[in-house]
């Protein structure tokens, strides 16, 4: 919550992915293609969010059922990994940041000022 500070800081959810260091780069190389995590970016919020991966990977029924999927697509578990730290990022910043439509409706239910 200390990372957030307001809403409206991050253009999009992309932009919040790479400040928390869950935003994919490419590693390929020759015949293989794959992605590894931006070691760049707010440390105590991967840490946060690498905590929140570990529980719902021990403890989730759904998201033991992402793993699995993933790993059956010929991803390493650290892959399927890195795949559930963006989607449990993308799910924050979706709780995070409201639309600009609900914003806007939230502006026209304030009182004018006199």
């Amino acid at each position: 919550m200390v990372s957030w500070s307001h809403p409206g800081r991050f253009r999009s959810e992309e932009a919040f992915a790479s400040f928390a260091g869950v935003a994919p780069i490419p590693a390929s190389s020759g015949l293989i293609n794959r992605h590894r995590l931006n070691r760049s970016g707010d440390r105590q919020l991967n840490r946060a969010l690498h905590t929140i991966t570990l529980i719902r990977m021990r403890l989730a029924p759904a998201t033991k059922a992402y793993i699995a999927r993933r790993i059956a697509e010929d991803k390493t578990s650290r892959d399927a990994q890195r795949c559930l730290k963006r989607a449990i990022c993308r799910q924050l910043f979706k709780l995070l940041e409201p639309t600009r439509q609900s914003r806007t409706a939230s502006l026209e239910d304030l009182p004018q000022a006199a």
